[in-house]
């Protein structure tokens, strides 16, 4: 038995949208959930107290392939862990390390092994194989590790996809194998992912062979790689109805604000994205009344706060001059009070899908979204 534990609590009638609790090692997440990304075992711009206290965040994400390169999972199970490492008390999912290891393009070769690949700070040769993936996220410590996939950039040859799907599946099968051997007592979970770039077909066959492992959860990966996002959505809904109604579902790397609840209404049940954290630091700001590019000069005597309906810090104590100010003196502060506020709003959101689909509100929600697109469209 993993040491993962799901269960369902609600459903949307009319969709496939569900609310959960996910049990782990370190804590209980209410699902569906937007998880922080921290990829070099940092939420960039904020402290860990920020994300316990402020936010009230239940997991976030940690990135292998860097962790391995700087400062080297060895030193930090030496340290105690990743848990400890980062003074994190709460859940963190790593991903395996292949998203980044694939965006390397010239300076990665797939073999018969898994993937060698060349350190983009030193030029230093390594190798990637499903087992040492397994083995670095175990010394890591982190409660739900990713096996090795190959993701394809957008687009890709049908008979790239079917090559690249069939070693996703063998190498999870692989990793998925080492994984119960090595972790006897099952304090984490290795959540296999379901590839096949943007052919609903290979997604399908990618989804059937990998239900063979029996795994505690399952990811969607191969996402947001350039795509439209309409065939983002559509490879999620051929694959998602595939996946065990009693496992987590995660979708990796989406997306924006009114992107999550068409996710949700899918079945899924976990997301992460880089957008909140990333945007905010090049002054761009979601808000309940749009997007706001804060360097505009129209807030240069703007006295309001940044959001009135928002609660966070940030929209309780600063005008939007302020923020405006201080990111044209390109002060350090703005990433903070904007990389909290943003994070903010994505974890407000997800709480209110949570509530209306508890409601029976759900559809409606879904509407709004629907229109928000079709009006940013």
């Amino acid at each position: 038995m993993s040491a993962l534990r799901f269960e369902v609590l609600a459903r949307c009638p009319q969709t496939g949208a569900r609310a959960g609790l996910l049990h782990t090692s370190h804590g209980v997440i209410e699902t569906p959930v937007f998880m922080p990304v921290g990829t070099q075992a940092s939420v960039k711009a904020l402290t860990p107290r920020d994300l316990l206290h402020d936010l009230d965040a239940k997991i976030v994400l940690a990135n292998t392939y860097h962790l391995f390169l700087r400062p080297g999972h060895l030193r930090i199970e030496q340290l105690g862990g990743l848990h400890r490492f980062m003074s994190w008390p709460r859940a963190i999912l790593t991903d395996s390390g292949g998203f980044q290891v694939f965006s390397l393009d010239s300076l990665r070769k797939v073999t018969g092994e898994g993937v060698l690949f060349r350190s983009h700070l030193d030029g230093d040769a390594h190798l990637f194989t499903p087992e040492s993936t397994v083995d670095i996220q175990l010394a890591l410590g982190s409660d739900i590790m990713m096996a090795l996939d190959e993701c394809l950039p957008y687009p890709a040859a049908q008979p790239v996809a079917l090559e690249s799907m069939r070693r996703t599946v063998r190498w999870a099968r692989q990793g998925y194998t080492h994984y119960l051997r090595r972790e006897k007592g099952m304090h984490c979970a290795l959540f296999p992912i379901v590839q096949g770039s943007m052919f609903a077909d290979l997604r399908r066959a990618c989804a059937e062979a990998l239900l063979e492992l029996d795994a505690p959860g399952y990811a969607i990966g191969g996402l947001s790689v350039g795509e439209p996002r309409d065939l983002s959505q559509e490879m999620v809904a051929a694959t998602a109805p595939l996946l065990p109604s009693d496992r987590p579902r995660y979708v990796m790397g989406v997306g924006m604000p009114e992107e999550l609840p068409h996710y949700v209404a899918q079945g899924i049940d976990m997301m992460d994205c880089v957008l909140p954290t990333r945007n905010a630091r090049n002054g761009y700001l979601f808000t309940s009344q749009g997007k706001v590019a804060i360097k505009q000069a129209r807030y240069l005597d703007d006295a309001s706060p940044l959001d009135p309906g928002c609660a966070c810090y940030t929209c309780r104590t600063f005008s939007k001059a302020y923020l405006r100010h201080l990111f044209q003196a390109r002060e350090i502060l703005f990433s903070t009070l904007a990389t909290l506020h943003n994070i903010h709003y994505y974890l407000g959101l997800m709480r209110q899908i949570r509530q209306s689909i508890f409601a029976g509100t759900f559809p409606e929600l879904l509407l709004s979204c629907r229109n928000t697109i079709r009006q940013a469209g």
